[in-house]
């Protein structure tokens, strides 16, 4: 049978674009809808907007505090990204290459970690990071991303590393290169697409994360993207939800992933394959 003719792989393929239509649909709603007034928004919810209302931007930028949680997202998400990559990289290289029982062991508790729910680990780390100080600092909350980043980031790069030929540093050892300089100009350039993708998937998922952000940040100047939403709403409940500074709200939330994905969607999904994939 010919599986690029059968009906399952058919219907599969139809409901993947059905889903990525609805997606894409939901999306523009969002940023169309952010250009347009509350009132008109209450008439026709799935109009087009007649002008344009980019008041509720910089209402959502300056009032909402979107403004200031923007930074406080982009410097919490690129820091913690860096240094999750740069934590892992070595690590993942030793267990890639030391094929013994113990690395064998340390990599499969890599991969439990993967298991453990966010949810659980909260209350321990906020009791521990009020020990030492550490709550509602861009410290505390970045370290928290990179360690909640590390069995995944781990876990994708020993096996881009796996699949880097042992031969290449045999070569820079002929050379006399030593085992430190070989990792970093031999092996590091060659499992750049690795790397690349480790940095991409953290810095999405600090981008968009909202629990922890929510319990170790508690100044109004520090707080993240998603958390400024969250409070925008709580401070719209009891006079009137402000509908276009909101969607403005989650246009700017979205509007980098969107670009992201758009600029690297493929180099992503790619090196999620090849590293899982080893």
């Amino acid at each position: 049978m010919n599986v690029k003719q059968s009906p399952i792989r058919r219907i599969g393929v139809a409901v993947v674009w059905l889903v990525v239509a609805a997606d894409i649909a939901l999306l523009a709603w969002i940023f169309l809808t952010s250009v347009r007034e509350t009132g008109a928004i209450f008439d026709e919810p799935f109009a087009l907007p007649e002008g344009l209302a980019l008041g509720n931007y910089t209402g959502a930028w300056t009032d909402g505090g979107f403004g200031s949680a923007a930074l406080s997202s982009v410097l919490i998400a690129v820091v913690s990204s860096l240094a999750a990559v740069a934590l892992a990289a070595p690590a993942a290289y030793m267990l890639a290459r030391r094929r013994t029982r113990t690395s064998s062991a340390i990599t499969m508790t890599f991969a439990m970690g993967l298991g453990v729910p966010g949810q659980v680990l909260l209350i321990p780390l906020f009791v521990g990071m009020a020990g030492v100080g550490l709550v509602d600092t861009y410290l505390g909350l970045t370290l928290i991303y990179v360690g909640l980043a590390m069995p995944f980031t781990v876990f994708l790069l020993t096996g881009f590393f796996a699949g880097v030929p042992v031969a290449l540093e045999e070569a820079a050892a002929i050379d006399g290169a030593t085992g430190v300089r070989s990792f970093v100009r031999v092996i590091l350039p060659v499992a750049r697409g690795g790397l690349i993708t480790a940095f991409l998937l953290q810095f999405i998922g600090a981008w968009n994360e909202t629990l922890f952000a929510i319990a170790f940040m508690q100044s109004d100047d520090k707080i993240t993207l998603p958390v400024a939403l969250v409070n925008f709403v709580k401070m719209q409940q009891f006079n009137g939800l402000d509908w276009g500074t909101m969607f403005a709200g989650m246009s700017i939330i979205l509007a980098p992933m969107v670009a992201l994905f758009a600029w690297m969607g493929t180099r992503i999904i790619q090196g999620m394959t090849v590293g899982i994939g080893k």
